[in-house]
């Protein structure tokens, strides 16, 4: 229960999904949570269900790709919480699901926006308050698309390849200011991002679940407790030794 308990953290895209189980777990074992999403009536919801759970919780209405907003929101919870001490980086979309040929430059810039500006703003906005507390982790959700290629999503895959890229660089400038810096590689896992994406393959719900699951060794998609679990552990001073590498939690879908 006390794995990270004293430290701050901010989630962003915490709303929902994979970001709302980091959430979750994060405060169940100590955390205080700053939830960053533009959903707010999830959001807000989320931190009142943390807050009636008695674990500290605010909400920030932020879009990550807006440099701005993703600062003055990290220092709001940096002075609302007394600190800063780990940055989960989970906010991201999938984007158009066409050729290469096919993507307009609106289309590519808004997932690379999103996905791979938003870690970058995330990042350069919370290594001071990190340098203050003398230590910190960051951890970016990259993607098994961020290992392996696949014939579909190029933007997606671009993005979270960049994103795999930039945590072991930052792994390397940060680590004289004991701040860890990983990235985590899920496979798929059962949020509203993965449903969508099934929506535009036109796929029923249960069908399209089975065939995914198919994909993976272990034979089923994932449940997004399986990443928050793996994001536990890099948040806490259980992985001191961990940096600039990949957490892939896949169900063996990259062991091929």
């Amino acid at each position: 229960m006390d794995r990270l308990k004293g430290k701050v953290a901010i989630v962003t895209g915490g709303a929902l999904g994979i970001g709302r189980a980091c959430a979750i777990r994060m405060a169940e074992e100590g955390a205080a949570i700053a939830v960053f999403d533009i959903l707010d009536s999830q959001g807000e919801a989320l931190a009142a269900e943390l807050a009636r759970r008695g674990f500290p919780s605010r909400y920030w209405h932020v879009d990550v790709s807006s440099e701005a907003n993703v600062q003055s929101a990290t220092d709001a919870a940096a002075a609302h919480f007394g600190r800063l001490d780990v940055l989960v980086n989970n906010a991201g979309i999938a984007g158009a699901n066409k050729p290469t040929h096919e993507i307009t430059e609106a289309e590519w810039d808004k997932v690379q926006a999103i996905n791979v500006k938003g870690v970058f703003f995330g990042v350069k906005h919370a290594i001071p308050h990190l340098k203050r507390a003398g230590a910190g982790s960051i951890i970016n959700l990259s993607s098994i698309y961020g290992v392996v290629g696949a014939p579909d999503v190029p933007p997606y895959h671009a993005s979270k390849g960049a994103v795999r890229l930039m945590s072991k660089t930052d792994a390397l400038i940060y680590a004289p200011d004991r701040i860890r810096v990983n990235s985590v590689h899920p496979g798929f896992i059962w949020t509203p991002m993965v449903q969508g994406f099934l929506q535009t393959q036109g796929s029923e719900a249960d069908a399209g679940r089975k065939a995914l699951g198919e994909l993976h060794p272990l034979g089923h998609v994932g449940e997004p407790d399986d990443i928050a679990m793996g994001v536990v552990y890099l948040a806490s001073d259980e992985s001191k030794f961990v940096t600039g590498t990949e957490l892939v939690i896949d169900g063996g879908y990259t062991a091929r």
